[in-house]
C-alpha cells in the first residue's frame, strides 16, 4: 500500500574523481565513512535509512518539515567534514527531496517520490538542496525566504514537469567554507572569473562568447541565425536553448539526437532528449553524440 512520505536522496558530488586520484581502496574507505555519517545524521532527525547506493544514501521521513530541516542541518554540519578532507578527496554534498506516495516493500521503497528525489539530486549542484513543491508546501508556508522557486523542471521519464524549490541554507554560513579548494580550477581557458555581470561563458574550438542574464534566451546550433554557432553535421540547426529562469541558467534540448552534460568534479553524465537541466559551475556539453565519441562537438561552459 502506498503511503505519503518525504524521500531524501543525498549524494557525494565528485566521487568519481576521488576514485581516480586516490585509488579504489582509499576512495571506498572515504566514501563509506561519509555516507555512514550522512545516514547517522539523518537518523538523528527521525529519518529512516532505506539503503546506500554507491556514493548516495536514500532516507525517508514521515514529516516534510523534519526532512527539510534535517537536510539543512546536514549541509551545515557537513561543511566541517569537508574541512577535514584533503583536496583530492573533496566531495561536497548535493541533496534531492520529494514528497509523494511511496510503496514500502520489505527493506526497500519505490514510487514517484523516490525517482524525483534521486533525479533532483543528480540535477542540482554541489552544496545545494532541491525540493519538490509538494514537500515544501506540505511543511511550510510560502513564500519563505529560505526557499527560492526555480520553476518547473523536467524529470526524465515523467510526462509532467516538477515544480522545484532551492533551499537557501547558506545564508548564515561562512562563504569561505563553501569555496572550492585548490586543485579545482574553475577559470581554465576562460580567464578571469570576476567579469562583472557575466552569467555564462561558452567556448568551442577557437570560439568563445559571454552572455549576461539579460541576453538570454540564446540558441545553440548549426545555422548562422543562432547566437552560438557549432558547425558540425551532428548538430541540429537549432540544437539547444539557454534560458534565464528564476536566477538560474537552464539548458533546454531542442534536438533530435540530444545533449550530454558533464559537470566538473565528477558525477554521471546527463543525457537530455527534449529535456532540460540547470547549469552550474563549470562543465561541458556534447551535442548530437556522447562524450565517448572522441570527435564529438563539445562546448565548455562556465556559469559565474
Amino acid at each position: 500500500m502506498s503511503v505519503q512520505s518525504t524521500v531524501v536522496f543525498a549524494d557525494l558530488f565528485g566521487s568519481t574523481g576521488v576514485f581516480e586520484s586516490l585509488g579504489n581502496a582509499k576512495a571506498t574507505e572515504l566514501v563509506t565513512q561519509a555516507t555512514a555519517w550522512v545516514a547517522q545524521r539523518c537518523s538523528a532527525h527521525g529519518g529512516r535509512v532505506v539503503k546506500f547506493l554507491g556514493d548516495g544514501v536514500l532516507i525517508i521521513f514521515e514529516d516534510s518539515t523534519k526532512a527539510v530541516l534535517a537536510v539543512m542541518d546536514l549541509q551545515h554540519s557537513y561543511q566541517q567534514v569537508l574541512g577535514c578532507m584533503p583536496p583530492k578527496a573533496y566531495m561536497p554534498l548535493r541533496v534531492g527531496v520529494a514528497r509523494g506516495g511511496v510503496e514500502l516493500v520489505a527493506d526497500d521503497c519505490y514510487g514517484d517520490a523516490v525517482n524525483i528525489a534521486a533525479r533532483l539530486s543528480e540535477l542540482t549542484g554541489p552544496h545545494q538542496i532541491w525540493v519538490n513543491s509538494e514537500a515544501i508546501e506540505d511543511g511550510f508556508d510560502v513564500p519563505d525566504p529560505r526557499f527560492r522557486l526555480l520553476g518547473p523542471i523536467h524529470i526524465r521519464g515523467r510526462a509532467e514537469s516538477c515544480k522545484v524549490y532551492q533551499v537557501e541554507w547558506q545564508e548564515d554560513q561562512n562563504s569561505e567554507q563553501l569555496t572550492v579548494p585548490a586543485g579545482f580550477d574553475l577559470s581554465s581557458r576562460f580567464g578571469s572569473k570576476d567579469a562583472l555581470g557575466v552569467q555564462i561563458e561558452l567556448a568551442w574550438l577557437d570560439q568563445k562568447k559571454s552572455f549576461n542574464a539579460f541576453d538570454l534566451p540564446i540558441h545553440i546550433g548549426r545555422t548562422h541565425q543562432v547566437e552560438f554557432v557549432v558547425s558540425d553535421a551532428r548538430v541540429s540547426r537549432t540544437h539547444a536553448r539557454l534560458d534565464w529562469r528564476n536566477g538560474s541558467v537552464v539548458l533546454v534540448d531542442l534536438s533530435s539526437y540530444g545533449c550530454w552534460v558533464r559537470f566538473a568534479g565528477g558525477g554521471a553524465d546527463l543525457l537530455l532528449r527534449r529535456e532540460e537541466c540547470v547549469l552550474h559551475g563549470r562543465g561541458e556539453i556534447a551535442l548530437g553524440t556522447s562524450f565517448s565519441d572522441p570527435s564529438a562537438p563539445v562546448i565548455e561552459f562556465l556559469v559565474l
